[in-house]
């Protein structure tokens, strides 16, 4: 065996036992237990919404066991791997092996990191458009794209509150959820102003544009949040349904739109059928928002959410290229790409995972 592949399987075995001693797979099988007991109580669909947070979490946990346990069968099983492979002559696959175990476990490294109160949360992710005019708006649903493609990649599942159409092409804003364990944590580093620079396909002269749109992420609100609302300080709008260009997609005032008074701030939500569901969905995002208003405002931070739109373009934190090259970089920690075809598909784990390290250090530093 390559005295480099017996560096890189060190490595791997240093960074997976230092992962194990955190998760603690000991511990984690002690929970299994104690959530297997309560699911086997007859008793425990007397209360759904309980009885679903039980098989949630263990199937939660399990799968984090299970995924342990196969990573350090993986790496245990190199050596050998490479021994079969040297006489077959197929140390090329065995070398692909490697790459592709050490990407997992380099994933799960970055899991481990999101240790932060709301990280384990789903995530509520806001798009607007800004400045660029068409082309700003057709940045915007780009983006939003990319998000449902990442989502859709990694079986997560994506439900949209709300688009607001542009009159021309793309979109003014979109409000959807990404639903899945430690969504918040992952997402939350791409919150901040994306820049697009291209020819314009908008433009008669095929001139060069660069446009921006706005990214805001927020932890989904739990129970045990305590965001109250009194309902004297909530205007409720109600008003048709519509899709692009204006025409209705539903014959009922049933989209709700709620303007939190002392605030300022405004959600829309029409993607339900009924009024009553989606003045449900609105007030989830409206608490997500105040939530994450309180942990600004806790943490002394100058750029409180609810700007209402406002929002400074100088804090650029992504800039994607089209032309007069190609390459998508990220401001905060220089991890790029050079082909963004690829990263608007939804190939964005390389930013993600760069992004929660960076996020990390800075932490640090802090301390």
């Amino acid at each position: 065996m390559r005295s480099e592949v017996i560096t890189r399987l060190k490595q791997l075995d240093t960074t997976l036992t230092t992962i194990e001693k955190v998760m603690d797979p000991e511990a984690l099988a002690v929970r299994i237990r104690e959530l297997e007991a309560q699911a086997g109580d007859p008793s425990l669909w007397d209360n759904p919404d309980h009885a679903q947070e039980v098989t949630s979490e263990l199937s939660s946990v399990q799968a984090k066991v299970r995924k342990l346990e196969a990573l350090r069968g993986r790496l245990d099983d190199m050596p050998v791997m490479y021994e079969l492979a040297a006489e077959e002559g197929t140390v090329s696959v065995a070398d692909a092996d490697l790459a592709e175990l050490e990407s997992a476990i380099e994933s799960l490294e970055v899991t481990t990191m999101l240790s932060g109160e709301y990280d384990p949360r789903e995530a509520v992710i806001n798009i607007r458009s800004g400045a660029g005019g068409v082309d700003a708006a057709d940045w915007a649903e780009m983006l939003m794209r990319m998000y449902t493609r990442w989502a859709g990649k990694h079986n997560h599942k994506v439900d949209i509150y709300d688009i607001s159409y542009a009159e021309e092409a793309g979109i003014k804003s979109a409000t959807f959820v990404v639903h899945g364990e430690y969504m918040y944590g992952q997402l939350s580093v791409e919150q901040g102003a994306h820049r697009l620079v291209r020819l314009s396909p908008f433009d008669n002269q095929g001139r060069r544009q660069t446009s921006f749109a706005e990214v805001e992420v927020l932890p989904v609100v739990e129970q045990t949040d305590h965001i109250e609302i009194p309902d004297n300080e909530v205007r409720v709008d109600v008003y048709r349904s519509s899709g692009p260009g204006g025409q209705s997609v539903n014959t009922t005032d049933s989209a709700v739109r709620l303007t939190h008074i002392p605030t300022g701030i405004v959600v829309t939500c029409q993607n339900e059928k009924s009024q009553i569901q989606n003045k449900a969905s609105a007030l989830r995002v409206l608490q997500a928002k105040l939530l994450e208003r309180k942990r600004q405002e806790e943490r002394a931070e100058l750029d409180a959410l609810g700007s209402g739109g406002n929002a400074s373009w100088g804090n650029q934190m992504r800039s994607y290229v089209l032309h007069p090259y190609q390459m998508v970089k990220d401001l905060r920690t220089n991890f790029e790409m050079g082909d963004p075809t690829k990263v608007l598909d939804g190939d964005i784990d390389g930013f993600l995972e760069a992004g929660i390290r960076w996020r990390m250090q800075q932490e640090r530093g802090e301390d």
